[in-house]
């Protein structure tokens, strides 16, 4: 289907999204998270999520290789299993998985900013600061995924300096012995702590919903998305040994900032105002990341019919979803007024897990479905890959909460439920216009007739 918009995105502006949101807020407080429970031996977790996330990215790869319309996670998953599936994962993903996060994000905005300007965070001044955060990102994003990618790139290199100068400094201050490993390793403490840690890697399937904009995706996805997480994955790492062996049993201590901490011993008062706008930058940029990439996603469900159709519209001279964006930033806007959202994050975090085992089904699914492209990326080992990926989402996955698990459970049924009500009305939608059509032809004929 002929989409009308520009192929600009090649390897280094995926690879370039890739980081951008997938090192949020989460870099800035994970080390503590982590070592809550596990101490040193939470280098573990690390390379547990190391595995899984190329194993997904993989299953990303080759699907997005051989689905290249626009809607990423969305696409591949309807293009795989119908338009139930891509229902519900296009709904789960651009509501469940963004909207809310991203207000929660606004608000930690708000929030970091407010230490340099306590105005910000203030009842009166605050819909304002929403109002020009959103407004100014779907301004950017409506001229162009050009201009979109050009700010990530930006935002990219602006926020990974302080993470970058704490790795490049903080080697050397590194003591041994806060790096042993005291805790027991079970499955139990290693399983909650990985599934806390994931959080921290997500971001392959925002950066992915731009696939009908990307430059020979045979080779940009495969390229983009492994160059991307492997940069990341090694970042983090060094960042945690880093946090660890400085801070060692005091890192719980620093719980909410603990990279503030870090960089406060390594460079003094400056360290800590380093860190609080390295935060503010990431935050801006992974919001950035989010309005170029998941109004895609409602481009895609309009033009498929299960969003309206207005959100489908292609502007005449940016070629862009300029309606789907500016819809998708006042719904963050007003999420992100109301606040509040703490347990809807958790909930976006298990939505998003379950999309990726969406998308690595959809791999399985997809080896032995003809797409019509020519040229693909295909992982090696058969369908191993996907099956191995498939079944550590499942053991993360039952490491979740009752509560959580209820209310996904609720969530994915009211969905259902929408999905129910809207084929009975295309249905009826139909069949009124089949009597219209029968109606006719007896007029047409009984008007002949009379003739």
């Amino acid at each position: 289907m002929q989409e009308n918009l520009k192929r600009t995105i090649g390897v280094f502006g995926l690879a370039c999204a890739v980081v951008n949101i997938t090192v949020g807020t989460g870099i800035f407080v994970l080390p503590a998270l982590v070592a809550e429970n596990l101490g040193a031996a939470a280098i573990v977790c690390f390379f547990i999520c190391g595995l899984l996330i190329f194993l997904i990215a993989l299953c990303f790869a080759e699907v997005g290789s051989k689905v290249t319309g626009s809607g990423g996670t969305y696409t591949y998953i309807e293009t795989a299993f119908g338009p139930f599936a891509g229902f519900l994962a296009n709904n789960i993903f651009w509501f469940g998985s963004c909207v809310l996060s991203d207000a929660a994000m606004a608000n930690a905005l708000s929030k970091t900013l407010s230490y340099f300007f306590p105005v910000i965070d203030s009842a009166v001044f605050r819909p304002v600061f929403f109002l020009l955060l959103f407004g100014g990102l779907a301004f950017i994003n409506v001229r162009g995924a050009k201009q979109g990618v050009r700010f990530i790139v930006f935002t990219t290199i602006a926020k990974l300096i302080p993470l970058l100068l704490l790795v490049a400094f903080g080697t050397g201050h590194i003591t041994a012995e806060n790096l042993q490993w005291k805790q027991t390793l079970t499955v139990n403490n290693i399983g909650a702590s990985t599934l806390v840690l994931f959080y921290a890697f997500l971001g392959i399937e925002t950066a992915v919903t731009n696939s009908g904009e990307f430059k020979n995706p045979a080779k940009t996805v495969p390229l983009g998305i492994l160059g991307g997480l492997s940069f990341v994955l090694v970042l983090y790492i060094a960042i945690q040994l880093i946090t660890q062996g400085i801070l060692g049993d005091r890192l719980l201590t620093f719980k909410d900032a603990p990279l503030a901490a870090v960089s406060e011993i390594l460079f003094g008062n400056f360290g800590s105002v380093l860190i609080v706008s390295g935060t503010a930058i990431a935050i801006l940029g992974s919001l950035s990341g989010e309005i170029l990439a998941i109004p895609r996603v409602l481009f895609a469900g309009a033009r498929d019919g299960i969003l309206p159709k207005a959100l489908s519209k292609v502007h005449p001279q940016f070629f862009t979803p300029h309606v789907a964006i500016i819809v998708y930033a006042a719904l963050g806007f007003l999420f992100a007024v109301f606040g509040g959202f703490k347990q809807l994050i958790i909930l976006a975090s298990a939505a998003t897990i379950l999309i990726y085992l969406g998308v690595v089904l959809a791999a399985i699914k997809l080896r032995f479905k003809k797409t019509g492209t020519e040229k693909t990326f295909t992982i090696p080992g058969g369908i191993t890959v996907p099956l191995i990926a498939a079944a550590i989402i499942i053991w993360l996955l039952s490491n979740l909460s009752q509560a959580e698990i209820i209310g996904i459970s609720i969530f994915i049924a009211v969905l259902v439920f929408i999905f129910l009500i809207m084929q009975m009305i295309k249905r009826n939608k139909k069949q009124l216009q089949l009597m219209k059509e029968i109606a006719e032809k007896l007029e047409s004929a009984n008007i002949k007739k009379d003739e």
